[in-house]
């Protein structure tokens, strides 16, 4: 990871220690909220990590992200899977404003959503400037608006058909030295027609699509012949583009009011706003960001004051980083398949305990501690129930010599399905002899049976000793008993 990537953990930890400061979002991109539920005996907490606006290219920022959310794994206490944690990110370019997208559910879609957004805001860039190339700006604007209801009646544009039969009206907005502009490109294969589409959808409940139509893409909707009519009704001229909106009158007047608002807003630049992530990876109006008058606090919790003696406390007892659990890992032979998942693991620190102290195999180890709960996953057992104390019962019986490498998957199944301490389960190890009783008696009964397919009979016999020899004795040695006696017969 590039250098500079450590600021972000330093930050990190910062949050855990409950000091938060407040950055600027301007001109750069940030991760807004990661939220990560930690699970306690008191509930479940939320948690807002907020980073600085340190973020310069899209892949950094999913690169960010993934770091909070190994950090987060990597206390052992949080929640995981879909719908545990979701990012607010905030974008915003050279000149634009602070843009935040709402409840990004899935790292992986971070660099389209992000690139997306900063696309977005030049080409609203870009607008403004042709906009004002063209000598439209924020004080020379100019609007009209006009109910033309009674000239659409008998269109066959069939959103507005069914409306006027409801009672609803029709109003049209002329935009002066908008021609054209409603189809200007701000996502991929999304317009500025787009933009006002969703505040209309939003803010004035006209939720029905489409919910405006416009001159700019005259064959799509209401004939060529009623599009001009409408621009002579309005005394539109060539330069300028006209917008109609329908509903119930207040709504549509409502509407027309949303259009004349954020078409003024191009001329200036960016509006600051909530939006919301779409499943093409771009985004979609959700509401408009409030500033210091926003109606309600931030939080309804006075802030706290942290000590430098709680920090110091807090310090002590942080996990170690998963960076540098990967690297140990890595150093010392852990499978590759395994060390990431292990470095996140809320096993982690049992898998040290094993390796160092009880003197487990680290291969063995780490694969008991990743491989064993996917398994029992896929049986539908309660793996939730399985804690770092069932591993260490485990790991201590079988430095012991008390169990068998063999047997450990299937002790731990038992518990589970039982319901049972696995010192429960545990029984003594079966000695040579008893082994040996049981492979004579167990090939004599097999001779009684009916065996359809002959080729299966040393597995059918290894299934009926191990059946009966259940978690005393490893399949190797019982397979080496068995080859010996059946050899000598």
């Amino acid at each position: 990871m590039p250098r500079r990537k450590s600021t972000f953990k330093d930050r990190f930890i910062q949050v855990i220690q409950l000091s938060i400061e407040e950055d600027s979002c301007r001109e750069v991109s940030d991760i807004g909220h990661r939220r990560t539920y930690l699970t306690d005996r008191l509930g479940m907490p939320l948690v807002e990590t907020v980073t600085g606006p340190d973020m310069k290219t899209p892949k950094e920022v999913a690169e960010v992200a993934e770091i909070l959310r190994r950090l987060a794994r990597s206390t052992g206490k949080v929640r995981t899977g879909i719908g545990a944690a979701r990012q607010d990110v905030n974008v915003s370019v050279t000149g634009g404003t602070r843009i935040e997208i709402k409840g990004v559910p899935r790292i992986p879609l971070i660099p389209l959503l992000t690139y997306n957004e900063a696309m977005r805001q030049w080409n609203l860039l870009r607008l403004r400037d042709e906009l004002n190339r063209r000598g439209v700006t924020k004080e020379t604007f100019a609007t009209v608006t006009t109910d033309v209801t009674r000239l659409l009646k008998k269109t066959r544009f069939q959103p507005i058909t069914s409306a006027i039969l409801a009672g609803m009206k029709v109003l049209c907005v002329s935009l002066k030295g908008f021609k054209g502009l409603l189809r200007w490109e701000t996502q991929t294969d999304t317009y500025f027609s787009r933009e006002i589409s969703d505040r209309v959808r939003v803010i004035s409940c006209l939720t029905t699509l489409p919910n405006i139509i416009h001159s700019d893409s005259p064959s799509e909707t209401i004939a060529s012949s009623e599009w001009n009519t409408l621009k002579k009704a309005v005394n539109a001229s060539e330069d300028d583009t006209i917008v109609l909106v329908w509903g119930d009158e207040q709504d549509a007047k409502s509407g027309a009011a949303e259009i004349i608002i954020r078409a003024k807003e191009a001329t200036i630049g960016i509006p600051s706003e909530t939006r919301q992530a779409l499943r093409d990876g771009t985004n979609g109006f959700e509401r408009i960001l409030p500033g210091a008058d926003r109606m309600y606090p931030d939080t309804d919790l006075p802030p706290k004051k942290i000590t430098p003696e709680r920090i110091a406390k807090i310090r002590e007892g942080l996990p170690v980083p998963i960076w540098e659990r990967e690297a140990k890992y890595r150093s010392i032979g852990v499978p590759n398949e395994h060390i990431e998942k292990l470095a996140m693991s809320p096993f982690a620190k049992m898998f040290e305990k094993a390796i160092d102290e009880l003197k487990i195999d680290l291969r063995f180890a780490s694969r008991v501690l990743i491989e064993f709960p996917a398994r029992l996953k896929k049986e539908h057992l309660p793996i939730k129930q399985i804690t770092p104390e069932i591993f260490n019962s485990l790991f201590t019986l079988l430095s012991e010599g008390k169990i068998v490498k063999s047997c450990l998957y299937f002790i731990l199944r038992e518990s589970l399905v039982s319901g049972k301490p696995v010192e429960e389960i545990v029984q003594p190890l079966s000695k040579p002899e008893e082994i040996k009783e049981v492979v004579i008696r167990s090939i004599e009964k097999l001779k009684t049976l009916n065996i359809r397919k002959p080729e299966r009979t040393n597995t059918i016999l290894m299934g009926m000793i191990m059946d009966q020899l259940r978690f005393r004795a490893s399949g190797s040695e019982v397979e080496k008993v068995m080859n010996e006696i059946l050899g000598g017969m």
